[in-house]
């Protein structure tokens, strides 16, 4: 007769899942058998084993139709072979079944294994719910109740109720390597390389050691997360717990180093590996070989090669080696190793031998990249250019990323008509060009500013769907205006809307400025307002370019205007672009202009609206507020100002100049001369002599010839506090 124990027993001596699946079929429809929760366990842990999910969810539901009863460790070993497979769905639903049919009261183990289960789901809710009703049902959270549910909290990156969940544990003296693991990688995974380092330490000062396997995680993730610095550290740590880290480690740190440029560390790190016996493979020499700047070192390197190298490891052997003769800026010596890689007499150096010790040399596409890469970054274009037609008469395939380096090259040099020819044999080689292949023949016409040649690449452009890059034509734009063609600027962006692209607003700024600067500032306006009717919001550096433009022709009111219309659009525009409004360069602009003006009132007007909406006035801000106000003769005010901006320590040269000389306009010699005193007080005094220094020596001397300030002014001489700009006796004669 057929026993539970006999089936239990077969099923836990087979090794194919198959097998074993049939025979519990079998065994299910042998008259008067049938299965209990110790079978169906037997069956689950096969299937878990094998990763058969289908079979697995099926087996879970036969439980609840056949209304199995399971004891409470039954139920979590059933449910613990269910969450290995991930099937939560299945966990939840077995749960629930057995509990509300009555074939199971769970225990805390069974709680646990349920909560272990669904940690992994990443269901925060799922997981406090069960930990609720765990609760709820008598149970008190346990040890392994807790971790559980750090590691769910640390799988959904909720670190501060992961902490708060360790604290617990840690108050409770719970706390074991495993649990610590767990911190120590989630904060690994999500980049937190320094957190994760101060927890291993943590786990030093609480007698805990990582294992084997958790050192390897993180030695790994640091160098991901380009933290070697860390990731060594670490590996001193492994050596010291008494682990042997084997030659993937090697490779991690080796390749860390390289990448970060420490070739030193990782010769040594090398070295170290050979001194406990370990030969580093083809795999860590050719991560180390592109980076050795001496051909001493690339050299002993190769020596050290004693394995048998495949084609694969010859290939990885000689692009390293190529690599290294690039980046240490030996582009002709690899260029001539290439060649002699393709049979050519190139030269007659001894030491290609020694690069190539195995002389089944093979040349790869990656190969000539290398070199060609090399090459175009050095200049040396005719050589690229030369590699570059004999590599397809060898086998090898010319890219699309070798035909867009050339072309980019050969652009930046000018050498435009041999742009276009590799353009048209890229297109000969079924190669689609892509965006930057054409930009960088459309920068180079920009750059000739060739007008004509610039629109035909647009059109040709627009046909791929590719986009001109706003830097080009813009420069473009420049040229045209700092050339006085305006005009022909203005009509080179016309024509780009009718091919469809519509350009830039950086390219219109530059046109706008472009008329400015020849003062036709109707034709700037003109421009303005079409890109406005055209759906466009032109930034601040349109706006404070025209309205700078229309001050200089002193069209004051035309200015106010713009900057109405300006404000006027950051309140629809601000709800699309935050903090696009109306800057600090606007409103000086407009100060500067309406003191031009004359018309000082509107000039405080408007700097007190500035300063009222936040816009915090900076040096030159004042420079021209002050010099606009001792113009329009508010001398008082000019004074008031120059107070504010001595207080937060702004003072300029320009500012003292030009109240010394209101002053002295204005027949207060007393008080111009306490500004100047003030400045010779408050900072060094500059040397009169200079150029740009002529008004300030001008007012000095108009000081020393006026009789109540020339003994001062003498004074001030004879302490050396200004230079002898004048002769003693002529100051003493001004005095009188």
């Amino acid at each position: 007769m057929l026993t539970h124990g006999v089936v239990e027993n077969v099923l836990n001596g087979l090794k194919s899942w198959k097998i074993a699946y049939r025979f519990v079929n079998w065994a299910s429809e042998q008259g008067g058998f049938s299965h209990n929760c110790y079978t169906y366990n037997a069956m689950a842990s096969c299937l878990s084993h094998a990763r058969q999910n289908a079979p697995l969810s099926l087996l879970s539901k036969e439980i609840v139709n056949s209304r199995c009863a399971m004891s409470p460790g039954a139920l979590g070993f059933f449910i613990r072979c269910l969450g290995s497979t991930g099937l939560v769905e299945e966990v939840n639903f077995l749960f629930d079944q057995v509990k509300m049919m009555g074939l199971c009261v769970p225990n805390s183990y069974t709680y646990n294994c349920l909560l272990e289960a669904i940690s992994k789901s990443g269901s925060i809710d799922l997981v406090e719910m069960r930990l609720k009703e765990m609760c709820d049902s008598g149970w008190a959270p346990d040890k392994y109740t807790l971790t559980s549910v750090l590691q769910a909290y640390c799988n959904a990156r909720k670190f501060d109720k992961a902490l708060s969940v360790f604290n617990e544990i840690c108050g409770r003296g719970w706390v074991d390597g495993h649990v610590m693991s767990i911190l120590v990688l989630t904060f690994s995974k999500c980049g937190e390389v320094d957190k994760a380092f101060e927890l291993t330490e943590r786990m030093e000062d609480l007698g805990i050691s990582l294992n084997e396997k958790t050192f390897c995680v993180l030695i790994h993730g640091f160098v991901q997360q380009s933290r070697v610095d860390k990731a060594l550290l670490l590996f001193r740590k492994m050596q010291k717990s008494g682990f042997a880290p084997g030659v993937s480690i090697y490779d991690a740190l080796i390749g860390g180093l390289c990448a970060k440029k420490e070739t030193k560390k990782a010769l040594h790190l090398l070295s170290e590996m050979k001194e406990l016996g370990i030969d580093p493979d083809i795999q860590i020499l050719s991560k180390v070989i592109p980076y050795c700047s001496e051909e001493i070192d690339i050299l002993r390197l190769i020596e050290e090669i004693k394995e048998y190298l495949d084609m694969e490891a010859r290939i990885l052997l000689y692009n390293s080696i190529l690599n290294a003769l690039v980046n240490s800026k030996s582009v002709d010596k690899a260029y001539y190793l290439l060649r002699a890689m393709m049979g050519d007499n190139y030269t007659d150096d001894v030491q290609v031998d020694k690069f190539f010790m195995v002389k089944e040399m093979v040349c790869t596409d990656t190969t000539f990249s290398i070199v060609i890469d090399g090459l175009c970054n050095t200049g040396k274009l005719d050589l690229a250019l030369s590699l570059f037609r004999d590599m397809v008469q060898i086998g090898c395939k010319q890219n699309i990323s070798l035909h867009n380096n050339l072309i980019d090259r050969l652009s930046n040099s000018d050498r435009l008509e041999e742009c276009y020819l590799l353009l048209k044999e890229m297109k000969s080689s079924g190669f689609r060009p892509m965006q930057f292949t054409h930009n960088s023949i459309f920068g180079c016409l920009c750059r000739r500013v060739d007008v004509a040649g610039a629109l035909d690449m647009v059109r040709e452009m627009c046909v791929h769907g590719h986009d001109p890059w706003i830097k080009h034509y813009t420069f473009l734009v420049k040229q045209l205006c700092k050339q006085k063609r305006s005009t022909i600027a203005c009509n080179f962006l016309a024509k780009m809307v009718r091919e469809d692209f519509v350009p830039d607003i950086v390219a219109y700024s530059a046109a706008i400025d472009g008329f400015v600067k020849i003062k036709t500032v109707d034709q700037a306006l003109e421009i303005f307002q079409d890109i406005c009717g055209r759906g466009y919001h032109p930034d601040v550096v349109a706006y404070n370019t025209l309205i700078n433009g229309i001050f200089k022709v002193k069209r004051i009111s035309k200015a106010q205007d713009v900057l109405d219309e300006m404000v006027a659009s950051v309140v629809t525009f601000n709800l699309l672009i935050d903090g696009w409004e109306p800057n600090v360069i606007t409103y000086t602009t407009l100060i500067y202009g309406l003191c031009n003006a004359g018309k000082p009132d509107d000039a405080i007007h408007l700097w007190n609206e500035m300063k009222g909406k936040g816009c915090s006035p900076n040096r030159i801000s004042f420079i021209a507020l002050i010099y606009g106000l001792c113009k329009c003769g508010l001398l008082d005010a000019a004074l008031l100002y120059f107070r504010e901006m001595a207080e937060k320590e702004m003072p300029d040269t320009i500012v003292y100049v030009a109240l010394v000389n209101s002053f002295i306009s204005n027949e207060k010699p007393t008080l111009a001369f306490e500004i100047l005193k003030e400045k010779v007080d408050n900072e060094n005094f500059p040397n009169p002599l200079e150029k740009n220094d002529l008004p300030l020596r001008e007012a000095i001397l108009e000081l020393a010839e006026d009789a109540n300030t020339s003994s001062n002014i003498k004074n001030l001489i004879a302490e050396g506090c200004i230079p002898a700009i004048v002769c003693p006796s002529d100051v003493g004669s001004g005095g009188g």
